[in-house]
């Protein structure tokens, strides 16, 4: 009978030995989950001063402000361009299509149509598969003579000027002036994880990866321009990338001019003029 107590007093601490580790394996899942989500909560909140679609104050009113500012010389020029699309090719002037934005979200982006109504697709597709894949120079496909362009379409595209409805979407709070290029998602579905970081920036017009070579660098280069913007984003960064942008569009179209019919010479690595910004 004391045989029998024995171990039954025994089988009873064993449960209670592993109800207490069940319970400690539990508590620790928990506080895991717990700091797993304090850790980003941190993070997402480590900027007060940043909105819900990753948008600080002080971005909104640079935005704002030079829109406001620029608004009657942007308005008389797109005017000049809708005219020239308008009277120059078939279909809509504007041109709509999805886009990879902050942080994975999808979005509307406009821009002016500088291609035909019916050009084909799949070219653009694999030249950004394949500069992806390799360290080629991120030359755009229609560097020569695309018969896909309407007419000038070329000089909008090098000008920046097919760009200017991207306005309305730093309006609407999608993108802002200054930030990385928004990909498409088909462009999206080849990034790696460490790609996928440079979309931790709000999208812009112009950031610092195009004022610091653009189509002279490669793929890996552009990433480590737009996360190093990512994580220097500022007031004063953002307005000294403003400031150089129209040098930038000129010396694209300078080298737009000379490469015409042969390809833009690559620059080593590591030797983009991000230093400067």
């Amino acid at each position: 009978m004391n045989k029998a107590a024995s171990e039954s007093t025994a089988t009873r601490a064993v449960s209670r030995t592993r109800g207490d580790f069940w319970a400690v394996d539990r508590l620790g899942s928990l506080m895991t989950d717990s700091d797993g989500r304090m850790a980003t909560q941190e993070r997402e909140e480590s900027d007060p001063a940043k909105t819900a679609s990753g948008l600080p104050t002080w971005k909104r009113v640079l935005d704002a402000s030079v829109i406001l500012l620029f608004s009657p010389g942007v308005l008389l020029i797109g005017g000049a361009v809708a005219l020239l699309i308008k009277c120059g090719s078939r279909g809509p002037i504007l041109f709509q299509q999805r886009r990879v934005g902050y942080r994975g979200r999808q979005f509307t982006l406009f821009k002016f149509r500088t291609m035909r109504p019916d050009a084909e697709i799949d070219s653009h597709r694999n030249h950004t598969t394949q500069l992806i894949q390799s360290q080629a120079p991120m030359t755009k496909l229609d560097a020569g003579n695309d018969p896909r362009l309407i007419p000038l379409g070329s000089l909008l595209r090098t000008t920046g000027l097919d760009e200017l409805p991207q306005l309305l979407n730093v309006l609407r709070g999608e993108m802002s002036l200054v930030g990385p290029r928004p990909c498409i998602p088909y462009e999206y579905e080849l990034y790696k994880p460490e790609h996928r970081r440079r979309l931790d920036a709000v999208p812009g017009l112009t950031g610092l990866w195009q004022v610091s070579g653009k189509n002279r660098t490669t793929f890996d280069e552009m990433v480590r321009l737009d996360v190093e913007y990512a994580r220097r984003s500022s007031l004063g960064l953002d307005l000294k990338i403003i400031l150089k942008t129209l040098p930038a569009l000129w010396q694209q179209y300078c080298d737009l001019r000379a490469s015409r019919g042969k390809a833009v010479p690559p620059v080593a690595r590591g030797q983009t003029k991000s230093v400067s910004v």
